[in-house]
């Protein structure tokens, strides 16, 4: 039986490996050939830090909308206490009139 040697990569050459492959003009598989990567794992690489970077995006979204709630909020308050005080002022206008 032939025995396979697995291969560590630091995670910048996997970081390294991705950007080649994605940014280049030439086939993932060449680029895994250049490499001497198997061109599956350049794969497996490739998907994990595109779903690392969507993942980022969306706690950065999730964050912009989290403070987008809280000036809302803030300003729905304010408002609400702009409005309480013209019922009042009109309140009073209306009873120096009679």
């Amino acid at each position: 039986m032939s025995e396979k040697k697995s291969k560590n990569y630091t995670a910048e050459f996997k970081e390294s490996a991705v950007k080649l492959a994605v940014e280049s003009d030439q086939p993932v598989a060449q680029t895994a050939r250049e490499l001497e990567v198997n061109v599956n794992t350049l794969y497996t690489w490739i998907d994990k830090y595109h779903h690392s970077k969507q993942g980022n995006k969306t706690a950065k979204n999730e964050e912009h909308l989290y403070d987008e709630l809280k000036r809302l909020r803030k300003e729905n308050a304010r408002l609400k206490e702009e409005r309480a005080i013209l019922k009042k002022a009109a309140a009073f206008f209306a009873k120096e009139h009679h």
